[in-house]
């Protein structure tokens, strides 16, 4: 079976189970205030632009077939990319894991002499800890997009997939620049305008004054071997033309087949994600072009556990994500939670099926549980991932695993064994009045069924059971 990433680096393992961080973040009436806030915008918003698209449910199913075909032909496809890239001038490395991926970007930095680094915004550099080992080698990583300056000014870690510092209002964010951004203005005020000059006046110098950029990649096209990134700031336009060298980190399950596939999702993205008809920066780019751009350009190709996510025949599909975020906007359990309480960098449905695979279920046993299974998450995915099927997928997985009778196991067992006997199953029927006693919601009860109704109310007992009815009659 293939490797797992590996423990003690990156953002994929949190330090505490996910109902103990939840419910600290349930305690939290800002935290849960800025999240409904800003899901219920991003949620209008992608509603209505989709709305718009008489053939939304056909481009769903293009996006799963795109995908389905190259996960059944992975290795193909990306030789093919490989060769593509390198005949464009640019240099393919192939990184197992996580600590992989940051010695070759570390190494490749430091070959150029430069001391910093300016970053796009990548799910897969924040998964391993480029940062961490960028710093630890002496080089300083300088994020550009907007949320990931305000997360990395506030020495935070990002809680969503689209909009990492979607926790913070903008009465926090103001606080955070005047304790943390070199050269800001004292009289700085929350106007979401003067915050954005204001970033926009310290990245300036940084983008003309630094020779190296890392980013990561939406998507990659095998036949042609060129790379998009899609943004709205324009952030990513300046990393990746200004700098004398690019190094890309890529998840290998990023590839697609050719431009007709990536037409798809270059609809489905925008829609499902900003709730924007299109973005507002699409930028492509192939190889080397001498005199125009990088003059050196490195594709890491990272691995950290999706080899073993592709041999489950039924998890592979979580290796679908296009990272849209919409499964996040929808969910109930993430309005309410956030991103933290995943303790991964994938936080909400997602992050929920995808981070147990590339770690090993048994290191985030938790996630697979953080779910009530509505399905919205289903509904939302413009792949057609189906979460829900995962989340079930995953929990018998980690049942299975276990060496010793849980106490679920031990509790279903009972269950069975009293339903398979009807004098005991009436008796128990009769007992069951006595959880009157337990108090409303059934908070009277000892543990461990105290742990059932954290966050379930006890059902109330009926005062007469089908069998007495039926004997009355």
């Amino acid at each position: 079976m293939p490797a797992t990433a590996p423990r003690g680096v990156g953002h994929l393992r949190g330090d505490e189970p996910f109902p103990v961080a939840a419910r600290r973040a349930l305690a939290d009436p800002q935290l849960r205030r800025n999240l409904g806030h800003a899901t219920t915008t991003i949620r209008a918003k992608s509603g209505a632009v989709i709305d718009e698209l008489p053939d939304w449910e056909r481009l769903r199913a293009a996006g799963s077939a795109i995908k389905a075909d190259v996960m059944a032909r992975l290795p193909e496809l990306l030789e093919q990319l490989e060769a593509a890239v390198t005949a464009a001038g640019g240099t393919m490395h192939w990184a197992a894991d996580a600590l992989d991926a940051n010695r070759i970007v570390t190494e490749l930095v430091a070959a150029t002499g430069s001391d910093r680094v300016i970053k796009v915004k990548s799910m897969a550099t924040q998964e391993i800890g480029l940062n961490e080992a960028l710093h630890d080698a002496g080089i300083t990583p300088v994020e550009t997009d907007l949320a990931e300056l305000i997360v990395q000014l506030g020495d935070d870690r990002p809680s969503h997939i689209l909009v990492p510092a979607i926790h913070r209002n903008r009465a926090e964010i103001r606080e955070i620049f005047l304790r943390a951004m070199p050269g800001v203005d004292p009289t700085l005020t929350d106007d979401p305008a003067a915050l954005a000059a204001a970033a926009r006046r310290y990245l300036r110098q940084t983008f003309l004054s630094t020779r190296v950029a890392v980013s990561g990649a939406n998507f990659a096209v095998a036949d042609t071997g060129t790379l998009a990134v899609v943004e709205s700031e324009g952030n990513g336009r300046m990393c990746l033309t200004l700098p004398d060298t690019l190094i890309t980190v890529m998840g290998i399950e990023k590839v697609v087949p050719s431009w007709r596939d990536l037409e798809v999702f270059l609809q489905l993205l925008p829609r499902a994600s900003t709730g924007e008809r299109m973005n507002p920066y699409t930028s492509t780019w192939t190889g080397v072009t001498p005199g125009d751009g990088p003059q050196a350009f490195h594709l890491v190709l990272l691995d950290n556990g999706r080899s073993a996510v592709l041999a489950d025949e039924v998890g592979r599909q979580a290796l679908h994500c296009i990272r849209c975020s919409a499964c996040l906007n929808v969910c109930p359990v993430y309005q309410r939670a956030g991103g933290h309480a995943y303790g991964s960098v994938y936080p909400g449905p997602i992050g929920a099926v995808l981070s147990p695979q590339l770690t090993g279920v048994e290191d985030n046993a938790s996630l697979p549980y953080a779910s009530s299974l509505c399905g919205a998450c289903y509904d939302a995915c413009p792949v057609k991932i189906d979460i829900p099927e995962l989340l079930v997928h995953l929990r018998a997985e980690h049942v299975a695993a276990q060496r010793r009778p849980s106490a679920e196991s031990v509790a279903m067992a009972a269950a069975a064994y009293t339903m398979d006997h009807p004098a005991l199953y009436a008796a128990a029927q009769r007992a069951a009045r006595l959880t009157r006693l337990a108090g409303r919601r059934g908070r009277g009860l000892p543990p461990p069924l105290s742990g059932w109704t954290i966050g379930r109310d006890l059902p109330e007992p009926p005062a007469q059971t089908f069998r007495e009815w039926w004997a009355q009659r």
